[in-house]
This record gives structure tokens, C-alpha cells and sequence, in this order.
């Protein structure tokens, strides 16, 4: 059994290098081969970016706070809604009751 087991390796393995050869002579593979490339390259350079995010955030909370002290005091935000109907001539006006 433990003869057998070393030749079943070198089967696959010997196999494999065959599929791996076939594999690399088709163009359809080729051209899957080099957009993994690329995406590779994509994904990287987006993980560099990302990076960056964190300098930036802590950059503009630094501004925020500079900006609050300036203006003296806490930055004011409206929350306030505004409403969207339309108001009509009949809603302005109420008519006398007689």
C-alpha cells in the first residue's frame, strides 16, 4: 500500500503538467488567463485606494472641528422638512360663514 500511493501521486502530478500544457496552448484560455491578470492588477491598485480612504476621514474630521471652533460653536445642520404640497387658493382662503 504504501508503494502504491507514491505512483498514484506521481500519476496526478504527471497529469496535471499535461492539462496545465494543453491549458496554455488555447487562445479562449489565454484570454481568461489575462483578464484574472488584470483583475488582479484592478483589485490591487482599489486596496490602495481604500487605504487612503482613512487619512482623508481623519483629515476632514480635523477640518470640521476647526471650522467649529471658528464659527463658535457646534456646526448647525437643518433637519427641518419642508413640506411638498401644493397649497391651493381655497386652503389660503377661507370663506366667511354666513
Amino acid at each position: 500500500m504504501a508503494q502504491s500511493r507514491p505512483d498514484l501521486f506521481k500519476q496526478l502530478a504527471d497529469r496535471g503538467e499535461d492539462v496545465v500544457g494543453r491549458i496554455s496552448d488555447m487562445p479562449a484560455a489565454q484570454r481568461i488567463v489575462d483578464a484574472g491578470m488584470q483583475l488582479k492588477a484592478r483589485v490591487d491598485e482599489m486596496q490602495k485606494k481604500m487605504r487612503g480612504l482613512d487619512d482623508l476621514e481623519r483629515r476632514v474630521k480635523a477640518l470640521e472641528k476647526k471650522v467649529a471652533e471658528l464659527s463658535g460653536g457646534p456646526a448647525k445642520r437643518s433637519t427641518a422638512k419642508r413640506s411638498t404640497a401644493k397649497r391651493t387658493t381655497a386652503q389660503a382662503k377661507k370663506k366667511p360663514a354666513a
